[in-house]
């Protein structure tokens, strides 16, 4: 029987509904999908991934202190040996950024980053390439495999089995060369926007940094997290970590809004993948409008208050 692993992820100690796609990405004949859970609650984890087909959880206890990427990639690897997994999935999320290519590097494996779809029992996986003109099917060889699956790519499946939860503890190896002085998170506290099911983003045409309060006065009603265009943030206007396209984050949303955003290809990239695309602009002719299932050439400026009034009305 194969074993594919399962990097889960954590958010204010429950576990993160982009975990349950890998579970559904990992399925197979003969295949046991075995849940890796680095010094963090278990028990929420085996109660989660349960329901999804996970039989087994290896809860990883390697004595972190705060965030450290290298010692959570070499309890990692060292569970992986010890319990026989041969490949790996996680989020491609700035967690498995960090962690994923030390893994990979570590066991000498082939790393695919970024993959809307998987496919373990074949070995290949799909990822997009060239701003997103193209998807590229890449098979992997070797020993054992690392992949970032791109979070809402797949989409969940319920499997339920009684998964079984085994300790593994892990020491450390010495000195890493460097520790971590200290971890920061976004003031605002805002979904990070790869995992969120709703996004409304916006361009240039919110014209400065104060108008994004439109935006989130709108996303607070929906459960949605606020993203951008590239212009928005290279003027200052929003932080880097809110930027979707080539450059910025990669998102997979059920609802993608843009709102005053022209839609270059660089942006169009990041998000061409959502399943249902609405735009807001004044321009009939900007390439979103030929990108997109639902358009308004209108105002963002007369749309938002409105729609912000619609939303908290809807909301109650």
């Amino acid at each position: 029987m194969e074993n594919i692993g399962l990097l889960i992820e954590f958010k204010d100690g429950l576990v993160k509904d982009a975990n349950f796609g890998m579970a559904a990405a990992a399925r197979g004949e003969n295949r046991q999908r075995i849940a890796l859970v680095v010094d963090a609650p278990v028990d929420d984890a085996r109660r989660a991934l349960q329901a999804y087909g996970v039989s087994r959880i290896i809860d990883i206890r390697s004595g972190r202190n705060g965030w450290d990427p290298a010692l959570g990639s070499a309890a990692v690897v060292a569970a992986m040996r010890q319990f026989g997994i041969d490949g790996l999935i996680g989020l491609t999320s700035p967690a498995g950024r960090e962690l994923l290519p030390r893994i990979a590097a570590r066991l000498d494996a082939p790393l695919i980053m970024d993959c809307i779809e998987i496919d373990a029992q074949a070995r290949r996986v799909k990822t997009s390439q060239y701003s997103g003109k193209t998807i590229a099917t890449i098979a992997l060889s070797g020993g054992h495999f690392v992949c970032g699956l791109r979070p809402n790519a797949v989409a969940p499946v319920k499997d339920p089995v009684t998964a079984d939860v085994i300790e593994f503890f892990f020491e450390g190896e010495g000195d890493p060369g460097y520790h971590v002085i200290d971890t920061r998170r976004d003031a605002d506290g805002a979904q990070y926007l790869a995992e969120s099911d709703v996004i409304i983003s916006g361009g240039r045409g919110l014209k400065n940094s104060e108008n994004f309060k439109l935006l989130f006065d709108c996303a607070r009603h929906m459960d949605a997290a606020v993203g951008a265009s590239r212009v928005a943030v290279d003027n200052g206007w929003v932080p880097y970590s809110m930027q979707v396209g080539q450059t910025g984050v990669k998102v997979n949303p059920k609802v993608y809004i843009a709102v005053g955003i022209s839609g270059s290809i660089q942006h169009f990239a990041g998000m061409k993948t959502a399943r249902t695309i609405i735009a807001v602009n004044t321009d009939k002719n900007a390439p979103i409008m030929a990108n997109c299932d639902y358009y308004a050439v209108a105002d963002l400026f007369a749309i938002l208050p409105a729609l912000e009034k619609a939303l908290a009305a809807a909301k109650q």
